[in-house]
C-alpha cells in the first residue's frame, strides 16, 4: 500500500507527473533566499546551461559536464571557466546528453577523467561510457579519449539513460549505471545491459567474479530490475548505495548488493502513468525481489546522490544527499549500517540536479536549467 508523505514547514513534496519526461523537463526560476529553517547558508556561485553533474579536482577547481555536451573547467571561486575540448559528440534529445563525471582512482597521477554520454547509432540510442587524460598545456584536452562501454543493446527512444559511475573504495573496479530506455523488460533480460549496475574493470571489461555470470548473464552485471538509475555512491563501510525514479509514485533508494534482483517492472511502489489503479504489485516479503531501502509517494524525483563525509556538517556524517527534480528540494536521507530512513527535505525552488561534497565539506548542488530556469551553482555553507 502506498503512503502519502507529511509536510511541514520545513518540508515540501514533489507531485507525481504524467511521466518521467515531465518530471525531467518541468523547472522554473529560483533565488538564493535563505531556506527557512535550514541550517546552512546559500551562496550562488555560477551559472551553467543546463548543467548535468560535476566533480572536484584535488587543487579544487571543478570539472562540470553541461546536457548539450560542453565539459567545462571552472574555478574553485565560479569566475572563471574554460572549455575542455576532446568529448565525443552527444545526442541531447529528450533526457541525453553530457552525463556524468568523475575522477580516476589516482588522478593526482594519472589525470584521468571518466565520463558518461548519450550518442545514436544504426540501431537506435544508448549511453557510453569513456575516459580521457586531462591535460591543461599548451591547450586544455582530454586526450587519447577512449570508449570503454556501451549500453546494449542500443534502442529507439530519448529517456532513462541513466549513466552514473562510482569507483570502489579500493579504486580496483568501476561501478556503472545503465537505465532500461523506457522499456520495461530489458531491466530483467540476463542478456542486456540495460537497467542493470554494472561492475567493470577500469578498463570498461566485465570485473572478474561477478554474481551472475556463471548463470549465463552478460558477465557485466552486478544487479538488476532497475528503472531510471541516477545516482551511486559508496559510504565509508564500502556499501554501495543507489537511487533511482520509480513510475508514478515509487522512487527508491536502494542498497545495492551483488546478484540481486531489486524487481523492476514486475514489483514497485508506483503505477505505471495513467493507471488508475495499482498496476504494479508493490513490493513485499517474500516476493524474491530486494525491496527499497526507502521510496517516496509522492516522487521527488531523484536526480544526483552523495554520501557525507564532511566536518563542516558533522550531524550528517554518514547521510546521503539527493537532489530533487520535480519536487525542487534537497533530500537528506539518514543511513545507519545497512538500514535508512528519510531525513529533512527542504525546498529548493528549483529542480536539483546534482549534489556534490567540496573539499571543505561545504555541500555544492547543480540546478537543472530545464525549461528557461537558472542553472546555477549553488554552495552551502554552515550558518
Amino acid at each position: 500500500m502506498r503512503r502519502a508523505l507529511s509536510i511541514t514547514a520545513l518540508i515540501i513534496v514533489g507531485c507525481s507527473g504524467p511521466s518521467d519526461a515531465a518530471r525531467a523537463d518541468d523547472a522554473s526560476a529560483s533565488n538564493a533566499a535563505p531556506i527557512a529553517g535550514a541550517p546552512f547558508a546559500v551562496t550562488v556561485v555560477a551559472d551553467f546551461d543546463a548543467p548535468w553533474a560535476m566533480t572536484f579536482l584535488p587543487d579544487g577547481r571543478m570539472l562540470v559536464t553541461e546536457k548539450k555536451g560542453q565539459l567545462l573547467l571552472v574555478s574553485a571561486d565560479g569566475k572563471n571557466r574554460q572549455v575542455v575540448s576532446g568529448t565525443l559528440p552527444v545526442d541531447s534529445a529528450g533526457q541525453g546528453g553530457l552525463m556524468d563525471v568523475v575522477l580516476a582512482p589516482g588522478f593526482a597521477k594519472n589525470r584521468l577523467v571518466y565520463f558518461s554520454f548519450s550518442e545514436s547509432g544504426a540501431e537506435g540510442k544508448g549511453v557510453v561510457l569513456a575516459r580521457g587524460k586531462l591535460v591543461e598545456k599548451p591547450a586544455l584536452v582530454l586526450e587519447g579519449v577512449e570508449v570503454l562501454h556501451r549500453a546494449t543493446p542500443y534502442v529507439p527512444g530519448n529517456g532513462h539513460y541513466s549513466g552514473r559511475i562510482a569507483f570502489s573504495p579500493d579504486g580496483k573496479y568501476l561501478f556503472y549505471a545503465n537505465g532500461e530506455r523506457q522499456k520495461f523488460t530489458p531491466a530483467q533480460d540476463p542478456k542486456m545491459s540495460l537497467g542493470k549496475v554494472l561492475r567493470l574493470t577500469l578498463d570498461g571489461k566485465p570485473a572478474p567474479g561477478n554474481p551472475l555470470a556463471a548463470q549465463g548473464f552478460d558477465p557485466a552485471i552486478w544487479s538488476y530490475g532497475h528503472r531510471n538509475l541516477l545516482g551511486l555512491a559508496f559510504d565509508a563501510q564500502g556499501r554501495l548505495w543507489e537511487q533511482e525514479m520509480g513510475p508514478e509514485g515509487g522512487d527508491e533508494v536502494n542498497l545495492i548488493e551483488p546478484g540481486k534482483n531489486y524487481g523492476w517492472p514486475r514489483v514497485s511502489n508506483g503505477r505505471n502513468y495513467g493507471a488508475a489503479t495499482d498496476d504494479i504489485p508493490d513490493h513485499k516479503p517474500g516476493d524474491g525481489f530486494e525491496p527499497p531501502k526507502v521510496w517516496w509517494n509522492p516522487v521527488i524525483s531523484p536526480g544526483g546522490l552523495m554520501i557525507y563525509s564532511g566536518k563542516m556538517f558533522p550531524q550528517w556524517r554518514g547521510d546521503a544527499f539527493i537532489g530533487g527534480l520535480s519536487s525542487k528540494a534537497l533530500v537528506r536521507v539518514h543511513l545507519n549500517g545497512a538500514t535508512a530512513a528519510k531525513g529533512d527535505q527542504w525546498a529548493m525552488g528549483a529542480r536539483i540536479r546534482e549534489v556534490e561534497q567540496g573539499p571543505d565539506g561545504a555541500i555544492w548542488l547543480l540546478e537543472d536549467g530545464g525549461q528557461g530556469s537558472q542553472g546555477r551553482l549553488l554552495k552551502l555553507t554552515a550558518k
